[in-house]
């Protein structure tokens, strides 16, 4: 049978769309891949939930502001994203707590220890300890992780139920620039209020020192102000962002594309 230069043509280029076709889904098979081992694998493990969307940071009645090493760039948080370097993780093996000073001093030298601070921002109904004006006995919060409305009880065991969670990690910030800092320096960064937030116990263990690209809050609803303050926080503290941490990053922001950095002032 004879064929037509015409018809061969033809052939020729449908083979080559079914080839631009095959290569097309290749891509987006491993984009889809790259998604699920990096921020998917745990939205689709975990059911999203609804909550508070946002979670305070300062409040001047009573805090005394910490001075950051650098102010928080106004605007845009996508275009603050797009300011803060991107690079690999720096070897975690001499990582200590201890880097980063003792554990919730009172670093704005307001008479209060930081985590009772962050209680006392965060709760509402606030009860002290007899006799004290810091330390902070009970309360309730609307939980902005995982949207649950817990209540604190301060006491060996309950007080666990409520933690304090650095919005960036010391583990994560100690990867990604923290060691370059001075300790002064990395002491603020663990007392920053910009950098604390009184979150569900089980929650922040589960989150440990994870990055936006394996770790996000269950609620939705907060995953905006949450990536936000994450980026506020690494730009005051000049530090960087891994690549899969920076596509999660604006992967949440395109659901907010209005969404503006956030400061303590």
């Amino acid at each position: 049978m004879t064929v037509s230069w015409a018809a061969y043509r033809r052939a020729r280029r449908r083979s080559r769309q079914a080839w631009a076709l095959l290569a097309v889904l290749a891509v987006s098979a491993l984009a889809s891949a790259a998604w699920f081992f990096t921020a998917g694998q745990f939205a689709a493990a975990e059911p999203a939930v609804d909550g508070p969307s946002q979670a305070p940071v300062f409040d001047g009645t009573w805090m005394k502001p910490v001075v950051p090493v650098y102010p928080v760039p106004k605007g845009s948080a996508r275009a603050a994203l797009e300011g803060l370097t991107v690079k690999g993780r720096a070897p975690k093996n001499n990582y200590q707590r201890e880097a980063f000073g003792q554990a919730w001093l009172d670093v704005d030298r307001n008479g209060c220890d930081t985590r009772n601070d962050i209680l006392r921002r965060d709760l509402a109904s606030v009860g002290f300890t007899e006799g004290s004006k810091c330390r902070v006995e009970s309360g309730g919060i609307l939980e902005p992780y995982t949207g649950k409305a817990l209540n604190f009880r301060r006491g060996p065991e309950s007080s666990k139920e409520i933690q304090i969670d650095h919005v960036v990690a010391l583990g994560d910030a100690w990867q990604k620039g923290a060691q370059e800092l001075t300790p002064q320096q990395r002491q603020s960064l663990a007392n920053d209020p910009l950098n604390l937030i009184a979150a569900d116990g089980p929650a922040n263990q589960q989150k440990s020192a994870e990055d936006a690209a394996t770790w996000l809050p269950k609620n939705n609803n907060f995953r905006c102000h949450y990536v936000a303050r994450q980026i506020s926080v690494k730009a005051a503290y000049g530090l960087w962002v891994s690549d899969a941490e920076k596509e999660a990053m604006k992967r949440v922001l395109d659901s907010c594309p209005d969404q503006r950095t956030i400061s303590a002032g």
